[in-house]
């Protein structure tokens, strides 16, 4: 009776050490959800909510979130090879992020409304400043909710500057290096004059791709007209109306109805590509993991200072 008793044990004690259970085990791969609508024709609804950069954020404490461009891509290819989605709506709830994923996911939606001549309709919600709205100017029409903020056309760099602090606690740090600007933009040092002019040198040809990026896609405005707006500040939706950077205030079902319009069809549904277990049941459905888009902000913008290394934004910072 003892051996019988003592065997499963043993086994147990044996197989403990070679078990692993992930508490965020990794996604499983998109899959279509219908969110309002019975048409056969279908509409893309498109998230790109949070802080837009090409790489994982954090989740709010609940693991990881995923990385926004290399998700917009994946909708992007599975809807290559749908041939009843007839039009994109982006629903854009951020400050914006990286010049570069900017700029990306401007580029990857630009490419695909271009090989499938489809539209694309940009619904901004809550927020769609900077880099949120560098993206929703890949669209053929803007929406800006009534109470939106939108706007923030500029650039910024992060840089941290530990000097003082290293030096209260007795540490200092040096550089061996090849030519005297290997360490530009080192957080252990101060920034000579010379270095911050190589940088607002960068700053500003990221500000005039921008501009030329927006002036582009939104017919109605002139790089001289924008460029008297492009200092920064933020716009509520009707502000943005009338100074051509939205097309039209309105909510969800307007973008919807302005898709149907430039897609030709009377009626569609509309889908949305979701993770296995993400719970979808209409078109304000979140987009992501648990918390709201400020507590995202704020934990993925604190990600993108860490290290020291300076970073050339496009993000609204209130």
């Amino acid at each position: 009776m003892k051996i019988r008793l003592l065997l499963p044990a043993a086994i147990a004690l044996v197989t403990a050490g070679c078990i692993s259970i992930s508490l965020f085990p990794q996604p499983g791969p998109l899959h279509e959800k219908t969110v309002q609508g019975t048409a056969a024709d279908k509409i893309l609804m498109i998230d790109v909510s949070g802080i837009i950069a090409e790489k994982p954020g954090s989740g709010g404490g609940f693991g990881p979130s995923e990385d926004i461009v290399a998700r917009v891509k994946e909708e992007l290819t599975m809807a290559a090879e749908d041939a009843q989605i007839k039009a994109l709506l982006l629903r854009i709830n951020s400050p914006g992020g990286t010049v570069t994923a900017s700029d990306v996911l401007h580029h990857e939606l630009s490419a695909f409304k271009a090989r499938r001549k489809m539209p694309v309709v940009a619904v901004i919600m809550d927020v769609g400043a900077s880099g949120g709205y560098y993206v929703a100017s890949a669209a053929d029409r803007i929406v800006a909710h009534p109470t939106s903020v939108t706007g923030s056309v500029g650039v910024i760099m992060l840089r941290v500057n530990a000097e003082g602090l290293l030096q209260k606690i007795g540490v200092e740090a040096g550089a061996i290096k090849s030519g005297s600007k290997k360490d530009i933009g080192s957080p252990f040092r101060p920034m000579s004059e010379e270095e911050r002019e190589i940088f607002q040198a960068m700053i500003n040809g990221f500000q005039t791709r921008f501009l030329e990026v927006v002036t582009k896609s939104r017919s109605g405005l002139t790089p001289d007209r924008l460029k008297l707006i492009a200092d920064g500040r933020v716009f509520t939706g009707p502000q943005a109306v009338q100074l051509g950077l939205a097309d039209q205030t309105g909510y969800l079902d307007d973008g919807i109805a302005a898709a149907k319009q430039l897609a030709g069809v009377a009626d569609a549904r509309v889908v949305i590509y979701a993770r296995p277990g993400a719970y979808k049941h209409n078109i304000y459905s979140e987009s992501s993991g648990p918390g709201t888009l400020e507590a995202l902000a704020r934990l993925d913008v604190m990600g993108l200072v860490r290290g020291g290394t300076p970073q050339f934004l496009y993000l609204w910072m209130p």
